[in-house]
């Protein structure tokens, strides 16, 4: 993108919109598309009457898409055409200490600005395993769903809540997934799984299988309640999405899992498939 660091931010703030939801659900949002796709967080949303305010002013009644409440994301559709757009960036390419950018509205302020530094990308001592691009941007309330854009201007995630004294965003990545899925439901292995921390300061984690649906691609590879996820692929999990990013990957070819039963480990290779139930962590 051409231009100075005026221009980028200028950009941002006319591809953030405000969400108006219920009588007291108000956040921000991120055009995705010129065909009237909105992205933001699913805790923005306050019932089912939404409304979006474009950076012109102008505001529409929106419908709701799609909501993934466990990652926090909903799909938005304003019945206007030829809007501005994001300009996606890829998150898995982030390395601390590089700026990005936050737009939003916090307590009203219209298109608010304001810049930081990656401080990591990864899981987050919040209680939840799952990847975050964590910054020193300074966010309030109105600022969740509204885009973290890189210094090129591109939105490499969506600003959704504060944890210590780092803003929290969903990656990209994420953001792809949601989008490119028909429905939210992942990739499944047929199995319920509680994610279970490793120890050892390894900051990698395991995903135990409590239940099992039978005849699924987790059965068929003959894995069994009680075992133990610990990697796919050849790498070792840290992260609640690195599962979901594993079979996402294969794209219907087997994949293999690495998992203790008792003292040993072992590997199963296996396909992951759509289905009607979702791999969730309990």
């Amino acid at each position: 993108m051409s231009g100075g660091f005026g221009e980028i931010a200028e950009r941002l703030r006319r591809i953030t919109v405000q969400v108006f939801s219920g009588r007291s659900g108000r956040g921000s949002g991120v055009i995705w598309g010129e065909d009237g796709k909105v992205l933001t967080n699913a805790h923005v949303l306050n019932g089912n009457r939404v409304e979006v305010e474009l950076w012109s002013g102008q505001r529409f009644p929106a419908s709701i898409q799609k909501v993934d409440s466990e990652r926090d994301l909903a799909a938005l559709r304003i019945n206007a055409g030829g809007l501005l757009g994001a300009s996606p960036g890829d998150s898995t390419a982030l390395r601390a200490g590089e700026l990005v950018i936050a737009v939003g509205s916090p307590y009203g302020f219209i298109g608010a600005v304001s810049t930081g530094v990656i401080h990591s990308v990864g899981p987050q001592p919040i209680g939840s395993a799952r990847r975050w691009v964590a910054s020193d941007v300074r966010l309030a309330p109105g600022n969740s769903g509204g885009p973290l854009a890189n210094a090129k201007g591109e939105v490499i995630g969506l600003n959704t809540m504060i944890a210590g004294n780092l803003s929290l965003a969903i990656p990209s990545q994420a953001v792809a997934r949601f989008l490119t899925r028909e429905s939210t439901n992942p990739l499944l292995l047929g199995i319920t799984t509680r994610p279970v921390p490793l120890g050892g300061g390894s900051g990698q984690i395991g995903f135990l299988i409590l239940e099992m649906t039978p005849q699924s691609a987790a059965d068929r590879a003959s894995l069994l309640p009680g075992d133990l996820l610990v990697g796919a692929a050849g790498r070792p999990f840290g992260s609640l999405d690195d599962l979901e990013d594993a079979m996402d990957c294969t794209a219907g070819r087997p994949l293999e899992i690495e998992f203790r039963r008792g003292t040993t480990r072992q590997v199963r290779r296996v396909v992951a498939q759509m289905a009607v139930e979702r791999v969730r962590a309990a």
